[in-house]
């Protein structure tokens, strides 16, 4: 089995693949906490997610807003009230139906939401400030395969493909 701790080896097999990318999935999130937690902000992970997912998406419904987030609606509710009491985002028209709403992040939440990224950068610089340039070089490579397969058109897409 192959683990993170492990190297690979150049082509990993079919039969590997799952098991790295459940490695990645892990270290992912053990990055994304230790950087939080590194920042002390007393924002919760969930206000982060929402206004990237904005971001990500552009405006959306409520709903949707609380899939994406895997949160439930009234979780989302109490969570879209405190950001718009803030004014990081904000209530529109829906185009499609004059009934409904969409939820936008506004300038003051993109501010925001770009801050807190600068923030987690800056406390994961000292865990990874001795790499050498060719682990430099593999950790842009590999940022850019994930950017690339997890862009939010493409996980769209796959979605509304399955």
């Amino acid at each position: 089995m192959l683990t993170v701790d492990q190297k690979a080896e150049p082509g990993v097999s079919a039969e590997q693949l799952p098991l790295l990318l459940g490695d990645l999935v892990t270290v992912a999130n053990r990055l994304t906490r230790l950087a939080a937690q590194s920042t002390e902000s007393a924002e919760s992970p969930a206000v982060w997610r929402t206004l990237s997912t904005l971001v990500s998406l552009g405006p959306v419904r409520l709903g949707e807003l609380a899939r994406q987030s895997r949160v439930s609606q009234p979780t989302m509710t109490k969570i879209i009230r405190n950001l718009d009491q803030v004014d990081w985002v904000k209530r529109i028209v829906d185009v499609d139906d004059g009934r409904a709403w969409q939820i936008a992040i506004t300038p003051k939440g993109e501010k925001a939401l770009h801050d807190w990224r600068d923030t987690l950068a800056e406390a994961l610089v000292p865990h990874f400030s001795d790499l050498a340039a060719d682990e430099l070089e593999h950790l842009t490579e590999a940022t850019r395969i994930l950017q690339q397969r997890v862009a939010v058109g493409t996980l769209l897409s796959k979605r509304d493909d399955a």
